[in-house]
This record gives C-alpha cells, sequence and structure tokens, in this order.
C-alpha cells in the first residue's frame, strides 16, 4: 500500500512540529514547506534540517510566491496547515486563503486540514470582540475551502496542555502556582485539556480515513473533560499541598479588559468563554466524530499524567 504523502505548512511551529513528527511515525512520506520568509532565524532552520534528518523532505515555497506554493502542493496528497492564530506569537491565519488557492489550482489534493487545532469556530458566533477575529478568520477560511470544493476534515482540539494544564489555567505564568490558585467563577465549568503531541496523533490519522470526510472531528477523549477545580485537585494530589484558592467572577475577570494590550484582551476573552460559558464541553459530540472513539487503539495522556512532568 502506497504512503500518503503529505506536506506540512508551519512546521516549525508550537504544534506543526509535532504535526511532522506524528507524520513520520505513521510512516507517511512527509514534507515541509521552507519558507524564504525564515530569514536568519537560526531556530526554524535547524528544527526544519532535524526533519529531514528524520526522514522528511524539505520543499522550498512562499505565500509571496504563488507558483511555488502550487509546486509543493503537487508533490502531496495531504496539506496540513498549523499556521499560528494567538496573538502573543503570530496571528497568520488568512495567509491560508493563498494555500487554498494554490490547492485548488493544483487539484490533486484528497484532503486538506487547515489550522484549527482550538476551539470549534463555527460555534464562536457570539464571541467576545477582539478575541473572535481568530474565530471569524478561520470561517473565512472554511468558506474558501467549501467554495473550492476542496475535500477537508477540520480539527478541534481544545485545550492545549502547556498553556492550560501546568499552569491550572493561570494567565499570568506557564508553572504551577506554589501557592495561590484563582479559581473562574465557581471553577467546575467543564472543558478539555490535552497534550499536544496527542493532538497531532490524532490530526494525522483522519488524513486517511474515509470516514471523516468533510466532517468537523473534535478531539474530546473523556478522561480528559475535567474542571479547573478538579484539575487544582489533581495537582494538589499530587504534590501534598493544598493551595490558597481565590474565585473571581465573570465581571471582575472582564473588567482589565478595555485597559489591557490587544493580545492579553484576546487571552481574557478566550479563557472567559472556555471557563465561564463552558464553549468546550457545553455540547454533545456523536461518537462518529470524537477522536479517541474513532481511534481507539491511541493510549492519550491523562491530565494527571501530564501534570507529573511540572512535580
Amino acid at each position: 500500500m502506497a504512503k500518503t504523502k503529505v506536506l506540512v505548512v508551519g512546521g516549525t511551529g508550537y504544534i506543526g512540529k509535532r504535526i511532522v513528527k506524528a507524520c513520520l511515525a505513521q510512516a507517511h512520506e512527509t514534507y515541509v514547506l521552507l519558507r524564504k520568509e525564515i530569514g536568519l532565524d537560526i531556530d526554524k532552520l535547524q528544527m526544519l534540517l532535524s526533519f529531514k534528518m528524520e526522514g522528511a523532505r524539505l520543499v522550498e515555497g512562499s505565500f509571496d510566491d504563488h507558483h511555488s506554493l502550487v509546486e509543493a502542493v503537487k508533490l502531496v496528497d495531504v496539506v496540513i496547515s498549523t499556521m499560528s492564530g494567538v496573538h502573543f506569537r503570530s496571528h497568520n491565519i488568512l495567509l491560508q486563503l493563498k494555500l487554498v488557492e494554490a490547492i485548488k489550482e493544483a487539484g490533486n489534493v484528497k484532503r486538506f486540514l487547515p489550522s484549527e487545532f482550538g476551539m470549534d469556530p463555527a460555534k464562536m458566533g457570539n464571541a467576545l470582540e477582539p478575541g473572535r477575529v481568530t474565530f471569524d478568520e478561520k470561517m473565512i477560511v472554511r468558506k474558501a475551502i467549501e467554495d473550492a470544493q476542496i475535500p477537508f476534515t477540520y480539527v478541534i482540539a481544545n485545550c492545549f496542555g502547556g498553556y492550560f494544564v501546568g499552569n491550572l489555567s493561570q494567565m499570568s505564568s506557564l508553572l504551577p502556582p506554589k501557592d495561590d490558585v484563582v479559581l473562574y467563577g465557581d471553577g467546575n465549568v467543564k472543558a478539555c485539556f490535552m497534550d499536544e503531541d496527542d493532538v497531532a496523533t490524532y490530526a494525522v490519522k483522519t488524513i486517511d480515513d474515509p470516514r471523516v470526510v468533510n466532517k468537523t472531528i473534535n478531539i474530546r477523549p473523556p478522561e480528559n473533560i475535567l474542571s479547573q477545580r478538579e484539575l487544582v485537585q489533581m495537582w494538589e494530589n499530587l504534590t501534598g499541598k493544598d493551595l490558597n484558592k481565590h474565585t473571581i467572577s465573570a465581571q471582575d475577570f472582564l473588567a482589565p479588559m478595555k485597559d489591557a494590550e490587544l493580545a492579553h484582551q484576546v487571552g481574557i476573552g478566550h479563557f472567559y468563554h472556555i471557563f465561564y460559558e463552558g464553549c468546550l464541553a457545553n455540547f454533545e459530540v456523536q461518537d462518529d466524530e470524537e477522536a479517541s472513539k474513532l481511534y481507539p487503539e491511541v493510549e492519550y495522556t491523562r491530565m494527571h499524567d501530564y501534570l507529573k512532568r511540572y512535580l
């Protein structure tokens, strides 16, 4: 059986580098776009070269050179985009429209996974400004994909553990709090937390699966649906130390938003939707649209084990 040829765009990013490794681990013929915009970023270049040493192929291309994108796309069966959509790193969601045009012209792609990997933008129509731009732009990309009749799979990955678990979902640090922890509301609203490597594994599992063509797939394994309070309790059980818990109402949480920098405003809005509205777990997902049910062979990381790396 021929290996699926996959092009990863954004392969040096937070999720992108994991997607590349998952493609290689699942024995796909893996191509990674090497963009001229890399300039003198030696860390990115060395990461790309390390992928090459592991068996990936580097393909030169640029979003400023349509022909180069078309030629890169013609090499593969599947394109996975992991363009960043967070304001405190870089926000490039709409660059994917150029990728959609290249895929449309190339005409050979059997599946496209655009950069999703967070909340489902289709369920965020009432999101707060200015953070709603992330969801609005993802919906613009979705419309372009569907108008071009490109076969797709949208992968919803919920909360990345590195940003939401190790810090017990505190906004000011990526490390666990030592003494005091802030709980959003009563701390009992459910969310879903994921190991980033598992996100990549599940995403790559979808690319050859005819069951998920033109569908939205949620990575929402049941044991990782937790409240913030449950997450804190896990940490306390691991450390044997109780934290001082401080609750903050939705009104008080949103109050600093108007005076904050843009990236922080976006973060406040997203945290509000997750921890006050429960936007990640307040709806049902059918078994044929949930990754852990579709791919039971994947032994996903439970958050109790994820937290152990911070001890």
